[in-house]
């Protein structure tokens, strides 16, 4: 699954600059928390400055701009604030992920998972505290009339009903048959859940209207499912130095996948055809999602 140079150039772009743009906005967040634990800020740094495609807080950004009737400092720093406590939720959740009870990995991104490091008590302390933080920079930064959206929209995708709720069904589901259908929902709430939040919290920030609110949440939900048939495919298909985290690690624990129930060339094309799905969701939108464009190719032809 390599992308398209042309492709592949223009989604790391647009994932350079955003990341770099988030990273220095990081600094500031932290400087706000001077009284904090040492070893607890630097576990969350660890692991917040660990690298990664920083895909959803891009996903954000480029959903703001798409749906921006023209430049606005108060709404780009909305979506910033955003992007930010998006990417802090997601951190939290591999940290906890990561854990011995959880998913036990030895190895993130890379290099040792914040428990190894750190222990298992400050994981589980760093990764609360990002809860925590991503909803404070909402509440401190974003304009006070879309506050209460993004954070209402950011709780509902992490939570019962979203990622944390996926997480379940997944661990319930290991070693059991699941249908087609019962697996999709589980990544609909484990992953495509804030993938899909992403995308509405940058229309959010940006005043979008109802039609182009819908336009991206479909794009997102089309995205979420894609992203995770990928991700099933290259658990199978690449190494753990592509990855940076250990792969074949599924089938090792009895987890229901995409290539499991429908064959890896089906998953594959299963995968191609929730692209095109998301590439036509945002149309009307024209040339300003472009960048939601490049991502999404990004996101399915991608080999790591």
């Amino acid at each position: 699954m390599k992308p398209g140079k042309q492709t592949a150039n223009s989604a790391a772009e647009l994932l350079v600059r955003h990341g770099e743009r988030l990273h220095e906005y990081f600094q500031t967040i932290r400087s706000r928390h001077v009284a904090a634990p040492p070893r607890l800020v630097e576990a969350i740094q660890y692991s917040l400055l660990a690298g990664g495609k920083r895909l959803r807080p891009a996903l954000v950004l480029e959903c703001a701009a798409a749906c921006l009737a023209k430049p606005d400092a108060r709404k780009h720093a909305s979506a910033l604030a955003a992007a930010a406590a998006m990417e802090f939720v997601h951190t939290f959740s591999l940290v906890h992920d990561d854990l011995p009870a959880m998913d036990d990995d030895d190895l993130r991104r890379g290099r040792p998972t914040n428990h190894k490091v750190y222990g298992e008590a400050m994981a589980i302390l760093a990764g609360d505290a990002m809860v925590t933080m991503a909803f404070e920079i909402i509440a401190t930064d974003a304009e006070p009339a879309v506050v209460g959206p993004l954070v209402k929209e950011l709780a509902i995708a992490s939570g019962p009903e979203g990622m944390i709720g996926g997480q379940v069904l997944d661990i319930d589901g290991e070693n059991a048959n699941l249908t087609l259908e019962q697996l999709q929902r589980v990544h609909r709430m484990k992953t495509g859940a804030l993938l899909t939040a992403s995308c509405r919290m940058g229309a959010i920030a940006a005043g979008a209207g109802e039609n182009h609110l819908n336009a991206v949440s479909e794009y997102g939900r089309h995205l979420g499912l894609a992203f995770q048939i990928v991700d099933d495919v290259l658990d199978v298909t690449s190494t753990p130095e592509q990855m940076g985290k250990a792969t074949n690690k599924d089938a090792a624990k009895g987890k229901n996948t995409y290539p499991v129930l429908m064959g890896l060339e089906a998953s594959k094309r299963e995968a191609h055809d929730q692209l095109m799905a998301a590439l036509s969701s945002v149309d009307e939108l024209g040339s300003a999602a472009d960048g939601l464009r490049n991502l999404a190719r990004f996101v399915v032809e991608r080999d790591a």
